[in-house]
């Protein structure tokens, strides 16, 4: 890891240290929400992509929630509308925050205006790196989060989230979510029949 990179990460760990949401993390210690995601991003990345992520990937990843909290989602009218408003001025928040930091670290231009290219997930699809931080993004909600999902909501709605969830991953990452995780058939089916 180069010393910016290093510096970059610390910043973004000191940063989401105060979200003031806690949750608690494996070991059962309560711990700043956003803090314990980014991680958990971190080393999700690591074990599927290993020394492939960039240095801007790597960035992005640790940084996809940073200072979430900011931003609040009841400030945004209620709906689907609403929330994919909050979640677009989300990116865009995060990418400019990043930025910032990855600038104070000497990164060039072209890389603080990439970040912010991951964080708004332009090309998904399209664009390896995006590709790969969505991937990283669904196997961090179906490793940490899925289950607690699941228990609040009807299975109907489960089934969608899954759905969907699973058409904005990539054929390779659907496959491993199969071959890694112990979903319900009828999920599992879900992320099967995913094109």
């Amino acid at each position: 890891m180069t010393q910016a990179l290093g510096k970059v990460l610390t910043s973004i760990d000191e940063a989401n240290g105060v979200d003031p949401s806690l949750e608690q993390d494996e070991s059962g210690h309560m711990v700043p929400a956003a803090l314990l995601y980014g991680q958990r991003m971190s080393s999700e990345l690591q074990r599927v992509f290993g020394d492939a992520a960039s240095d801007v990937l790597k960035i992005a990843a640790r940084g996809q929630h940073i200072e979430r909290w900011k931003v609040k989602r009841d400030s945004y009218p209620e709906g689907r509308a609403g929330y994919l408003t909050w979640r677009r001025d989300q990116g865009r928040t995060h990418g400019e925050r990043l930025a910032g930091l990855m600038e104070e670290q000497g990164y060039d231009v072209a890389d603080c205006e990439r970040v912010g290219v991951l964080l708004r997930k332009e090309g998904i699809k399209r664009d390896a790196e995006v590709q790969m931080l969505e991937d990283v993004i669904c196997f961090v909600f179906l490793k940490w989060y899925f289950d607690d999902f699941a228990a609040k909501h009807p299975e109907a709605k489960v089934l969608d989230i899954v759905s969907k969830t699973a058409r904005k991953m990539s054929s390779d990452a659907r496959a491993r979510v199969i071959s890694e995780f112990d979903l319900p058939d009828i999920f599992a089916k879900a992320v099967q029949s995913a094109a």
